[in-house]
């Protein structure tokens, strides 16, 4: 019996073209709010940045692809970047080793500075623009993420200067930095841990890169028909896409509603 489920936003719950979530998913979550099954949301936004969900009500949330994650009101896992770390970047920033990062703290976002790739970015999922700060201050704040602008063509040489983290790619341009013992698959645990559910109670829903961890942790896994290919690879069912009812495709399928 299926007791709980996993909802990526950008590409899954809402659409790249409309930046809405479709009708049928909206009347799909009613359905299963008024069967009693858990609802959650697994991201790489932070909380202060999931605008585009309407009036959609969820029991919680994996946020900063499950660097920090809550039920309600009570944070059940959080798990900042080592200062060390944050160091080391904005060192490489100061010697010559400059692209756009957006840092994201606790109850906060800030950026270092902007360019065309982080424009797009904004654009493409309507992402709020975050302020720019000095790299002093934000070298005192406590990190839990970091959205990198740079290629994968760099990727091993910065990551080399973050030994305690790990990137989870979903879009050429970018990429989401946290501490390597996170990911989704660790936030879906914590929750599935904290109510006491099994693997096989829970579905989940992905379209990126970094949505792969999640649907590992889970039976019931699936890839929106618009996901990347190495998404489709690893999910036990494919749907079709966000603009194509694929959610409502899916839930009817495991006769969920």
């Amino acid at each position: 019996m299926i007791k709980i489920v996993f909802f990526d936003i950008d590409g899954t719950l809402v659409s790249f073209k409309t930046h809405k979530v479709p009708a049928s998913t909206i009347e799909a979550i009613a359905i299963l709010r008024e069967k009693g099954v858990k609802l959650f949301i697994s991201t790489g936004r932070h909380r202060a940045t999931i605008d585009n969900l309407g009036d959609l009500q969820f029991d919680g949330y994996v946020t900063m692809n499950g660097a920090y994650c809550f039920s309600g009101d009570e944070v059940i896992f959080k798990q900042p970047i080592p200062k060390s770390n944050i160091d080391n970047l904005i060192s490489l920033q100061q010697n010559g080793g400059q692209f756009p990062v957006f840092f994201l703290a606790e109850n906060s976002i800030c950026a270092n500075y902007f360019n065309k790739d982080t424009d797009e970015l904004i654009e493409m999922i309507n992402f709020p623009v975050p302020p720019i700060m000095p790299l002093e201050s934000i070298a005192e704040k406590e990190i839990f993420q970091m959205v990198s602008f740079f290629d994968e063509k760099r990727a091993d040489g910065i990551m080399a200067h973050l030994p305690d983290c790990c990137d989870a790619r979903w879009y050429h341009t970018f990429t989401d930095i946290t501490h390597k013992s996170t990911s989704k698959m660790v936030g879906v645990g914590k929750v599935l841990e904290y109510y006491g559910f099994s693997a096989d109670e829970a579905v989940a829903f992905g379209d990126g890169g970094n949505d792969i961890p999640m649907l590992k942790a889970v039976t019931h896994s699936v890839a929106m028909g618009n996901a990347a290919d190495e998404v489709k690879r690893v999910a036990s069912f494919v749907t079709k896409s966000v603009d194509e009812d694929g959610i409502w495709h899916a839930l009817k399928r495991f006769s969920l509603i």
